[in-house]
């Protein structure tokens, strides 16, 4: 089965089961993958509490069993090595109008030939430019 490369707030709805139809059609013929700083920065939020922009409306005992599923990520959710797609990363960010969480994101689906899929509440711009430079696919997923 080929890959998907789930944004942040995609991966917190995997881990915290609560998919919506859209993220279960993508899933039904891709399985997961992400990103080192989707991954952190789910993680950050996750330990920031309150004010976090991702759990920050949840509860403390939400927000801890995220933590765990978070520190005991299934193997089936690929994280691509920043090692494998750095130098690409750095092509990417040069040639597009992206951040280094960007250009990971961009660089992880090309690597994988993988569909970029976001929340359509987090569609940003560039990304999405930087993934139709490439020919490359790249979804909204509503939740």
């Amino acid at each position: 089965m080929t890959r998907a490369l789930l944004d942040d707030h995609l991966l917190r709805d995997l881990l915290a089961d609560a998919l919506s139809d859209d993220l279960g059609r993508v899933l039904a013929d891709h399985d997961p993958a992400t990103t080192n700083l989707y991954l952190y920065r789910l993680s950050r939020s996750v330990v920031s509490a309150p004010g976090g922009a991702l759990t920050g409306s949840w509860g403390v005992p939400e927000r801890q069993e995220l933590g765990r599923r978070l520190l005991t990520l299934p193997d089936e959710i690929e994280v691509v090595p920043i090692r494998l797609i750095a130098y690409r990363m750095a092509e990417i960010a040069g040639t597009q109008r992206v951040s280094t969480l960007g250009a990971e994101a961009v660089a992880a689906a090309e690597h994988l030939d993988a569909p970029l899929c976001v929340w359509e509440g987090d569609d940003g711009p560039g990304i999405r430019a930087a993934m139709a430079s490439l020919h490359a696919s790249y979804r909204t997923v509503a939740r």
